[in-house]
């Protein structure tokens, strides 16, 4: 065991003293808060433009009265013209597009928007909102509805949601739990791919170098392997904990300097605008209070290392298989693979339905049960033989895979100049 230390020792001072390691360090923070701010300011501009839209209003009940300009666009009203020469007019006016209304056959609105680009989502359906409302109003009034008496009638009903134990929570929940999940499990998916990788270039480096072949005259090389995980693991956890701590505090500067508008998503402002009553908010802090927030803590680390360890051994059973970088392609696509299908599954399958049988089986499965299991536990719902049986599969096949990983290490890191295939690993594994 005094050798495993001084190989753990070894590895996470090689990595800590790396010259990249220390740069990547304390450059990635201003490289992440920098993208934030530049697609923030992006997003500023390209939302302050003002589109210009031609309006060929051909309707028998002036529709084109409803188009008024704003800020995002503003109208150009084509009037006595045919609709070849409004194509023409807006074409070399180089406008976003050309709205034309007409009536069809059954005097009921119909609108044509030409462009040689292909128009927003939101300006399409804010556009077919428009002319659907105004086109019930004139329906009704046909049939002799007063719409001011309709529009005293109406009332907006509001859902409350609420829990069998009389807990209320905020129509925001699911999407709270989502984030949270979401983040988990993204989060362990970003740390296995770019420590795994470490791991692996390190030993493909030492083999590269021959100093492995005097490093296991003198330990074993399951030592060495284990000793190499642990030691690479151990710096990124450093990194990961620096990354965080830098990040807070480049957030708080940033937005006590920019304003914290500049961290603001455009995409997500209509949703926190709505969050602005203060009952709204009050209930969405209730919502985070009434998480599992102590089992997702401690389910974290633990689904978070056994994860890394699970694929790291993988990747070091890749390392010592092949003699270069550009070698580990073929083998790559088996440990891809899992991660994508836990992320589709966690955010298509779990988010819908966290208790569904897809949902449960991936969270079994040692390869998915870290990050599958991570989205579903904001949700709740898990007993405690879920989490127990889930993190005992994903140990005991760690076990497994570090002894099959440590099979193929001690062989293929003494191998050099032969290419390693699929039916070579196989024959590694029953020597």
């Amino acid at each position: 065991m005094d050798k495993l230390w001084l190989i753990i020792r070894r590895e996470y001072i090689n990595k800590v003293r790396n010259r990249t390691f220390v740069i990547m360090t304390f450059v990635s923070p201003l490289i992440f808060i920098g993208v934030i701010l530049l697609i923030g300011w992006l997003t500023s501009i390209n939302s302050s433009e003002t589109r210009q839209v031609a309006l060929l209003d051909q309707s028998a009940s002036g529709y084109g009265q409803l188009f008024e300009d704003n800020s995002d666009f503003e109208y150009q009203r084509l009037d006595n013209v045919e609709l070849e020469n409004a194509i023409a007019i807006s074409e070399s006016d180089g406008n976003y597009a050309l709205i034309h209304l007409t009536d069809d056959d059954q005097n009921k609105v119909k609108a044509t928007i030409y462009s040689n680009d292909s128009p927003s989502t939101s300006f399409i359906n804010s556009m077919e909102e428009k002319l659907s409302k105004k086109a019930t109003e004139n329906n009704l009034v046909e049939k002799g509805v007063d719409l001011q008496d309709l529009e005293d009638a109406r009332v907006k009903a509001k859902v409350t949601l609420q829990t069998y134990s009389g807990v209320v929570s905020s129509k925001a929940s699911s999407w709270v739990k989502i984030a949270l999940g979401g983040a988990a499990g993204y989060l362990l998916m970003m740390f296995i791919i770019i420590y795994g990788n470490m791991v692996m270039r390190s030993v493909i480096e030492e083999k590269t170098n021959r100093i492995v072949e005097i490093i296991v005259s003198s330990v074993k090389p399951i030592y060495l392997m284990l000793g190499k995980i642990t030691g690479t693991s151990l710096a990124g956890i450093t990194q990961f904990a620096i990354w965080v701590i830098l990040g807070f505090i480049l957030i708080m500067v940033g937005s006590a300097v920019f304003g914290v508008e500049a961290f603001q998503n455009p995409a997500n402002q209509e949703m926190v605008s709505q969050a602005q009553n203060m009952d709204e908010m009050q209930l969405i802090v209730n919502d985070i209070m009434q998480l599992p927030l102590a089992t997702m803590i401690i389910c974290f680390f633990v689904y978070f290392i056994g994860g890394y360890f699970l694929y790291a051994a993988i990747y070091t059973a890749i390392g010592a298989a092949v003699d270069s970088e550009t070698d580990t392609q073929q083998f790559m696509l088996p440990v891809i693979l899992p991660l994508m299908l836990a992320i589709y599954v966690g955010f298509f399958s779990v988010m819908d339905n966290p208790n569904g049988t897809v949902a449960v089986i991936f969270s079994y499965i040692p390869l998915t049960s870290p990050i599958v299991m991570l989205m579903r536990i904001p949700f709740g719902e898990i007993t405690w033989w879920q989490l127990t049986l889930s993190i005992l599969l994903l140990y005991t096949s760690i076990i497994f895979v570090a002894y099959l990983a440590a099979k193929i290490y001690r062989i293929g890191i003494l191998m050099y100049g032969k290419k390693t295939n699929w039916k070579e690993l196989y024959k590694w594994l029953k020597y």
